[in-house]
């Protein structure tokens, strides 16, 4: 279920105080707001928004014809993955690009007669929300655009018949083009779009691809990718279960939950000082959560801290919380019980509860007595950096996340402790 988003404004509000209008003819006409919002063929000779930056100015031109390679409307010699690099490596390294950019791409699928050009700026836009988010004034904006083509596919369909009818009527020799326009190629739109939303939510709260290393080809190839098989990271613990049915069918327990935990602790990580902690390096956490998308765990590894810091991003990114929303109230009530903090587990749905059971008896581990002198991290250590990938506090005031933030906290230290785990073992 996707939420309706939380403003309804439209893209015209936005483009009437923030577009910087172009001109046309040797009058110097201005354009009307709707064709600066509609799909351009040609180039445009300053940017969309309005500017003081001269090196944004000069980038901006340059990205919509980047823009149009990608989607096919320009010839480059480059292949389409290379072209998405270069756009994403810019606006990743260029934060003042990023809304131009977006702007640029809610142009050029306004009212595009061709389909797969229409898809493919589609599936740009959702390789780059992948590493990067718009900005947070214009977040609303382009989640409303986005919301908007959410079932819009006959609408699109019709839109484009129009639009073709009226070119034809205009010029009779456009038939064969006309043929070329209604291929469908590609995916539906509405598939582009409801992808594109829970993107753009997700990357407005993370901020897009963190690190010193730009982004690679691999990173681009995966975002693609993405769009039709969900990530490990990031989708709901069944779609997550749905997607290795076909290859561990007899797991209980996602594979990348139960390999992430099990490298920690070959790589001596119930030994390690600071462990959950001290984060690994982030390019190499990112390197291995490619690799771990893929099913695969290279045997280079040798820093515990980055398989478990990539642990910790996979609870964190779950799309609802492993122990889900609506148990949230109880766990806090229950913070100092622990009868009833374990109660609670006893409530929680099957895959839910088994995951949890899981982390516990991991986290179990490392609060022996005999660890805990190593790693420097005991019981209320452990439940301060995992309270947090386990219950999410939906409210914005900062004084009832400080003090349920508390809670969250002495509810998992309840489960570590009082927590009988013993029936996981070897389950996977």
């Amino acid at each position: 279920t996707l939420r309706k988003p939380i403003s309804q404004s439209s893209m015209a509000d936005w483009a009437s105080k923030n577009l910087n209008m172009h001109t046309q003819g040797i009058f110097r006409r201005r354009i009307s707001i709707s064709n600066m919002l509609s799909w351009n063929g040609g180039s445009i000779k300053k940017p969309m928004l309005i500017t003081s930056n001269r090196t944004i100015k000069k980038e901006a031109c340059e990205m919509f014809k980047l823009v149009q390679s990608y989607m096919g409307d320009r010839q480059t010699r480059m292949d389409r993955n290379h072209v998405a690099l270069v756009i994403v490596t810019k606006c990743w390294s260029m934060q003042g690009l990023r809304d131009e950019f977006y702007v640029q791409l809610i142009r050029q699928t306004t009212d595009n007669t061709g389909y797969r050009s229409l898809a493919w700026g589609w599936e740009l836009m959702a390789i780059s929300l992948a590493f990067f988010s718009p900005s947070p004034k214009f977040q609303s904006y382009l989640e409303g655009y986005i919301y908007r083509h959410l079932d819009s596919d006959e609408n699109i369909a019709q839109r484009i018949k129009e639009l073709v009818d009226l070119k034809t009527k205009k010029n009779s020799k456009s038939r064969k083009k006309r043929k070329q326009n209604t291929e469908d190629e590609g995916l539906p739109v509405s598939t582009y779009a409801r992808y594109c939303y829970r993107k753009l939510q997700k990357v407005a709260v993370t901020g897009g691809k963190k690190g010193l290393r730009k982004p690679t080809v691999e990173e681009i190839t995966h975002a693609r990718n993405a769009i039709v098989t969900p990530s490990l990271f990031g989708s709901s613990l069944e779609e997550i279960m749905l997607r290795q049915q076909d290859m561990y069918p007899g797991n209980k327990l996602p594979w990348v939950q139960t390999q992430l935990s099990q490298q920690v602790l070959t790589l001596g990580g119930e030994q390690t000082e600071g462990i959950f902690r001290i984060p690994g390096d982030i390019d190499e956490v990112n390197a291995l959560k490619l690799q771990v998308d893929q099913w695969r765990i290279p045997s280079s590894l040798s820093d515990p801290n980055i398989p478990a810091s990539l642990l910790k991003l996979w609870y964190r990114e779950l799309e609802e919380p492993v122990i889900p929303q609506q148990f949230y109230k109880e766990c806090i009530s229950n913070y100092e019980n622990p009868d009833a903090a374990v109660a609670v587990v006893q409530l929680l749905p099957e895959l839910n509860r088994l995951v949890l059971c899981y982390l516990i008896h991991f986290l179990q581990i490392f609060a022996q007595p005999s660890n805990v002198g190593r790693t420097k991290m005991d019981v209320n250590n452990l439940a301060m950096v995992m309270a947090p990938n386990c219950l999410r506090c939906q409210s914005d005031d900062p004084r009832v996340i400080f003090e349920n933030t508390r809670k969250e906290m002495s509810f998992l230290r309840m489960l570590i402790v009082h927590l009988d785990t013993s029936f996981i073992k070897g389950l996977v």
